[in-house]
């Protein structure tokens, strides 16, 4: 999705055709010894707007107004002005140092003192007042909300325009414009409009209520996950808090009361008024490279000392992947010395392969709008429990008309023309084989009319027992927010001869509570206890059956054929109900080297390989903050830094369909990701579960191994498949990713941007005897009475895409064959 020399003279005479600015600028700032100034503002003569020069000196900016001049200005160096033309794009200007004793007074080393700086007497007056936003102050408030997203190509150039990719398409490169921000040419290519009816509540338990009014969507219509993306990079954040996240990381805000002042450099660069209020502005820039943290500037008024206006641009040396640049800009409306009021929120992202100026790639851009805020229209409580349709085909069917009234913003010419570009680009074949290639990348599935061929990713496996294994598969589609879906697949192994499959199928019955039915089948080879929270999923996938590499011996797997029927309903967001029937047989897939045996009659020596079990289950699944796209049967998930509580309930009935065993099981899973500031990233897994009942080793809870050469979350590293089994069990994995906070502060490791990851995870569980006894297995039952522990030291971000993780036993280390460390590896994409 965000996978990314042309003469100078005929790339801007393109832009100069397409932009509206009249004054576009862009150059380097150096010192007298040639070597660059970061940090430098320039700012244009006569007006407020102005920028800072990224880490390498260089800068670009532009206005809709004449200017002529420009002033270049930084600490420790003489002011500088110089006349410009309305398209200069090579400027390089050189500053002079400063005397030595002004120096002394404001910097050293490039950096700015605190004691004595003015700008950082006003940031004491700002966290002096205790700012709120205005909507959190009073009992009900309702506001209405327009939202903009979109995807553009960007470094357009000659060369793009003249290759063979885009041959038989130039004519998309008649939208061409360029980023007000970087300068840069780009296409759009995507553009998603809403407008929200907003309602809210503080006083007697928070209430939000969000009504979608209309939706006008252009370029992958039919493509849920691009907007579930661009939605995902784009979560609410409040600039005084002392840290911003974005894209799972905590980025110093320079409005930060508790580490501001340690991270950034402030400098009090102008006063001016802003909307008929006397505002001072701040310039800032990180103190040290390869941290997260932003350059820019802020306006704030002289009075309340709240922030009229702000922008931010993410330091390009921060550790983060895929993304070379963020830039952020906040208006506020201030009421008062502790009110203010957000008015538009604005954020763009440069994706790119690398960080490299010329490098290609795309940009994402949120524009969020807020107007007609009001606070004296009471609403009851049920007001807020109502729910709007949002499946009302009017929402989607809004004239231009609608959209010339009701946008907060206009959109230019270029943004305009992507809906007519994007409808004529569908009838062009060759972007229709682009597109369907990105589309497999992304699901894993291959589009054909109404039907899905996949997931590729699934085709090959290997294991003991069926050797070389190949998969096919599909399912129904027809469109992504279909009410039903039915998804198969047929499996064949070339070592054991046989062929498997899975069916299964679901409706949605009702969208407002999203009550659903489903049922399926599945007969296949599996690696049953790799996960201690159980489920009865037909088209699960089991890494340990079906992966390519693997240590150790991989052949105690199980046959098995399960069927399936649920019920499922979600009486409020994110709160799912289910209650399901299933009937299963296990048996062993290889008796030779292992089995499932337990006794029927021990004094008879009477023992069964095979297992039949009925079985009734009830959960509930709990994922607050979760936020999914789409209104179909299956749903997109917009983010996953949501915490999961799971509670399942089993009761086996003995003598239904010649069922085994009567049991009961209860087990409960929690997982919480926990963002610490400037710390990075923790993940906690905590899950307990009790058998109650007498049940052979089908039925237990095996402690999950990891026979792979891969890391994988919430199996241990370091045990064996059926190294240890329970029927009562406890257990708590914690990992920690610093995102690089150390290594970046070295000097030879900054520029690998590798981040730090420890973990540790443990589990107590217990046999009873009576379980024990009934085993007839060639498994020796042994429970981590004493409580198993390992823990681990990881180096991620290795080539943007790969960690490798050094695991250590922490005890059980004397028991036989016991793997004592382990060098695992995981590949995966993560800003």
């Amino acid at each position: 999705m965000t996978k990314k020399n042309i003469p100078l003279s005929f790339l801007f005479s393109l832009v100069f055709f397409a932009g509206f600015s009249q004054v576009k600028i862009g150059g380097v700032v150096k010192d007298e010894h040639n070597e660059s100034i970061p940090f430098a503002n320039i700012v244009f003569v006569g007006s407020s707007t102005g920028t800072v020069s990224d880490e390498n000196g260089k800068f670009y900016m532009e206005s809709s107004k004449t200017y002529n001049q420009i002033e270049i200005s930084f600490l420790g160096y003489e002011t500088k002005t110089i006349s410009i033309k309305s398209r200069d794009f090579n400027l390089t200007i050189i500053l002079k140092e400063q005397a030595a004793q002004l120096e002394q007074v404001f910097i050293y080393s490039g950096k700015v003192k605190k004691k004595g700086n003015p700008a950082i007497a006003i940031l004491e007056k700002i966290w002096a007042k205790r700012r709120h936003n205005g909507i959190y102050l009073f009992d009900q408030f309702q506001y209405e909300k327009y939202e903009k997203l979109e995807f553009d190509m960007n470094n357009v150039d000659s060369a793009m325009i003249k290759s063979k990719l885009f041959k038989g398409m130039e004519f998309i490169f008649d939208g061409i414009d360029t980023s007000y921000v970087t300068g840069k040419a780009f296409l759009p290519i995507f553009i998603n409009e809403s407008v929200y009816k907003s309602y809210g509540k503080n006083k007697g338990g928070k209430k939000l209520r969000e009504d979608l009014v209309a939706n006008k969507n252009s370029g992958f219509n039919n493509n849920q996950n691009v907007i579930a993306f661009i939605k995902d990079l784009y979560v609410d954040y409040n600039i005084y808090d002392s840290y911003i996240k974005i894209f799972d990381k905590s980025f110093v805000s320079p409005i930060s009361k508790a580490v501001g002042v340690s991270t950034y450099n402030y400098i009090l660069a102008d006063s001016a008024f802003i909307d008929n209020k006397w505002c001072f502005n701040i310039l800032y820039y990180p103190r040290r490279k390869g941290e997260l943290t932003f350059k820019g500037n802020f306006w704030v008024n002289d009075s309340t000392f709240a922030i009229k206006k702000i922008n931010m641009q993410a330091n390009k040396s921060a550790n983060i992947n895929w993304v070379k640049d963020i830039y952020i800009e906040q208006d506020f409306d201030v009421l008062n010395d502790s009110v203010f009021l957000l008015q538009r929120d604005y954020m763009m992202s440069d994706f790119s392969l690398n960080k490299k100026d010329k490098s290609k790639g795309l940009y994402g851009k949120r524009t969020t709008m807020y107007k007609d805020y009001n606070f004296n229209q009471k609403k009851e409580d049920a007001f807020y429990n109502e729910e709007i349709n949002p499946y009302d085909k009017n929402i989607y069917t809004k004239n231009d008309d609608y959209w010339g009234e009701n946008r907060h913003e206009k959109l230019n010419e270029n943004e305009l023309g992507i809906y007519k570009l994007l409808d004529t680009l569908a009838t062009v074949p060759k972007f229709k084989r682009i597109y369907n290639l990105v589309s497999i990348l992304g699901s894993g599935y291959i589009e054909f009319n109404k039907f899905d061929f996949g997931d590729v990713f699934s085709t090959f496996g290997k294991n003991d027992v069926e050797g070389w294994r190949l998969r096919a598969g599909g399912r129904t589609f027809l469109g992504g927010n279909e009410p039903w879906r039915l998804q198969g697949y047929t499996a064949y192994g070339f070592k054991d001869d046989k062929f498997k499959y899975g069916l299964s199928g679901k409706w949605m019955l009702n969208p407002k509570s999203r009550f659903t039915i489903g049922m399926g089948n599945r007969r296949d080879v599996e690696q049953i206890g790799v996960s201690l929270t159980t489920t009865n999923d037909v088209m699960g996938r089991s890494f340990a059956s079906s992966s390519l590499f693997s240590s150790g011996d991989n052949s105690k797997l199980t046959s098995i054929n399960l069927s399936n029927f649920y019920m499922s309903i979600e009486p409020r967001d994110n709160l799912e109900f289910r209650v399901g029937t299933s009937y299963r047989t296990l048996e062993s897939a290889s008796p030779e080297t292992f089995n499932l045996d337990y006794w029927v009659d021990k004094e008879n020596n009477i023992k069964k390989a095979e297992l039949a079990q009925s079985e009734i289950d009830f959960s509930v699944r709990y994922t607050p903050n979760r936020k999914t796209i789409g209104y179909g049967v299956e749903r997109n998930e917009v983010t996953d830094t949501y915490s999961t509580l799971f509670l399942n309930y089993s009761k086996g009935i003995k003598g239904v369909f010649n069922s085994d065993f009567d049991y009961q099981k209860v087990q409960f899973y929690y997982r919480q990701p926990i963002l610490i500031g400037g710390l990075g990233r923790m993940f906690t897994t905590f899950e307990v579960g009790k058998t109650f009942g007498e049940v052979p080793l089908g039925l237990l809870n095996v402690v999950p191994g990891n026979q792979s050469y891969f890391t994988i979350e919430n199996t241990y590293s370091l045990l064996d498949y059926y190294e240890f089994v329970t029927d009562t069990y406890a257990s708590l994995h914690v990992e920690h990713n610093f995102n690089g906070k150390f290594l970046s502060r070295i000097p030879l490791l900054r520029k690998l941007n590798l981040r730090e990851i420890v973990g540790v995870k443990g589990v107590w569980g217990e046999i009873s005897d009576k379980n024990i006894a009934l085993s007839a297995s060639n498994i020796n039952y042994v429970a981590p009475t004493k409580g198993y522990y390992e823990y681990s030291v990881g180096i991620g971000n290795i080539f943007k895409v790969f960690r490798i993780d050094f695991s250590w036993r922490g005890n059980y280390r004397d028991i036989p064959n016991a793997n004592n460390f382990a060098i695992k590896g995981a590949f995966g994409f993560h800003f």
